[in-house]
């Protein structure tokens, strides 16, 4: 299959780019980055946009810094980019590590960070992690630029709060505290699939108790969360399974899962049962 015709846009500067895109976006004008995930659906003609707006020569969205204590990811920043540790100390790590679930080499030298957060597919590894971690997302257009906290910028089954004329320029990441821990799991069927489940966690042991639990979940509803339930399980608890046994259960009864024609609800409520468990497993 081939896409439908359109006219293919390449500004050099974000103010260029801006400008296209507010003239364009009325018009299902698309921003075009890594393409992983666009160019497919347009191939299949799901979507037929008029105008791409690339901005892959668009200068300084490729930063992948630290500022004010965050981790800045531009919009041109390829998921290959966190195959090494971009930062020092456990963000670094949990970065390197979630890498390796996404899709196949070949599209993580090509796909985005920031796409992969435009696109708000439900189980994306990205989104989760923005999600868990308190992530904000930096959104520009002609009328000015907004930060958006990642828990209110999910919205839905690839649903986000950008408006169309919003061009998402940069991700920021707090940076997680030196002695902080992190697990993550997840379940596809293959290999470099779409997790059907999966869960991040976070946290510190202070005086040998849990303390600043972060809980995420993706993939077993319509846009990735955290769990209060279970992070309310888990604070005040010795890290161990009879604490980790309780925030899977308490991550399990707290999730509205999805449902197809091949999954039950019941299913991936059971799979969220097994992923936190395994990711604070993971952890410890």
């Amino acid at each position: 299959m081939k896409p439908a015709p359109f006219i293919h846009h390449v500004p050099k500067t974000i103010e260029e780019a801006l400008a296209i895109l507010a003239e364009v976006a009325p018009q299902d004008g698309r921003v075009l980055a890594g393409g992983q995930s666009l160019v497919p659906i347009m191939a299949f003609r799901m979507a037929r946009p008029a105008h791409l707006v690339d901005i892959n020569e668009v200068k300084g969205l490729d930063k992948l810094a630290v500022e004010g204590g965050k981790l800045v990811i531009g919009a041109r920043v390829r998921h290959a980019a966190f195959h090494k540790n971009v930062v020092d100390g456990p963000l670094g790590k949990l970065l390197t590590y979630v890498v390796r679930h996404i899709a196949h080499y070949p599209i993580r030298m090509r796909g985005t960070f920031c796409g992969s957060l435009a696109h708000a597919d439900p189980a994306s590894e990205w989104c989760l992690v923005a999600a868990t971690l308190g992530g904000e997302i930096i959104a520009k257009s002609k009328r000015g630029e907004r930060v958006i906290a990642a828990a209110n910028f999910f919205e839905g089954i690839m649903s986000t709060s950008l408006a169309e004329d919003e061009l998402l320029a940069e991700a920021r990441l707090p940076l997680l505290p030196a002695d902080a821990k992190f697990g993550f799991y997840e379940f596809n069927r293959r290999a470099g699939d779409f997790a059907m489940a999966a869960a991040l966690v976070t946290y510190r042991v202070a005086g040998g108790k849990i303390a600043d639990a972060r809980v995420g979940v993706g993939g077993a509803e319509d846009r990735p969360r955290r769990i209060p339930e279970a992070e309310a399980a888990l604070n005040g608890k010795a890290a161990g399974d009879e604490a980790f046994r309780a925030a899977a259960e308490a991550a399990a009864k707290a999730v509205d899962p999805l449902e197809d024609v091949q999954t039950s609800g019941e299913y991936r409520r059971d799979l969220v049962r097994a992923v936190v468990r395994r990711a604070l497993e993971h952890s410890a």
